[in-house]
């Protein structure tokens, strides 16, 4: 039993990765379950015994690179030993530097955000997908809101969180484009200061690197 359940991981993991180089090579809506299968070397059938259907294996690949809604919501949630922009800035910070150091986030966001378009067979990941946009400005809004004594005069807890995100879906989409365009150690703290600034009142920026100090 326990080879079987190992061999079955080991199918889902090829269904996966080959997905993903279609995906990226054809693009999401050009690419079938037929020609997924034939590049991971199995049967149709195999797909529909891990995946109920193309867009729950889309989805099943985004949720390689991307944080679980439970550990998101814990971690910008539960601030009780760190300040809570802080630990908001670091999650945004995290993030984009990771694409300049992990290639599989990489592609998966370049599929995302270049080679995807949500076609009714994709409506259940797209939904899915949306709703978990929806919890972040959702999160990060709730935290903006415990401190929104410190936002600049005029914004609202609501307007920095779509600030926020709207930022950083804005650096993804052209880190994607072209990765060449940031160095991933320097870039993104230096650009999430240049907006915390223009939304906390007593935001105080990271220390500059050395290269720029």
């Amino acid at each position: 039993m326990r080879r079987t359940k190992e061999e079955a991981e080991k199918t889902r993991v090829a269904i996966l990765a080959s997905a993903e180089r279609l995906f990226l090579e054809k693009g999401v809506a050009h690419t079938s379950l037929d020609q997924i299968a034939r590049d991971a070397g199995v049967t149709r059938g195999a797909i529909y015994w891990h995946f109920q259907n193309k867009a729950h294996l889309f989805n099943d690949m985004l949720n390689q690179v991307r944080l679980p809604p439970e550990q998101l919501i814990e971690r910008l949630c539960i601030c009780n030993q760190r300040e809570p922009l802080q630990e908001l800035y670091d999650l945004f910070v995290e993030a984009l530097a990771s694409l300049g150091h992990n290639e599989q986030r990489l592609r998966i966001f370049t599929i995302l955000l270049h080679r995807c378009e949500f076609t009714d067979e994709l409506r259940e990941a797209e939904e899915r997908h949306n709703a978990f946009i929806e919890l972040i400005i959702e999160l990060s809004e709730k935290l903006l809101a415990s401190v929104s004594d410190r936002l600049q005069p005029g914004v609202t807890p609501r307007l920095a969180a779509l600030a926020l995100h709207g930022m950083a879906v804005g650096l993804f989409t052209d880190w994607t484009r072209n990765p060449s365009l940031y160095d991933p150690d320097r870039d993104p703290p230096l650009l999430l200061d240049t907006l915390f600034n223009g939304l906390i009142r007593d935001w105080r920026s990271s220390p500059l690197p050395d290269c720029l100090a």
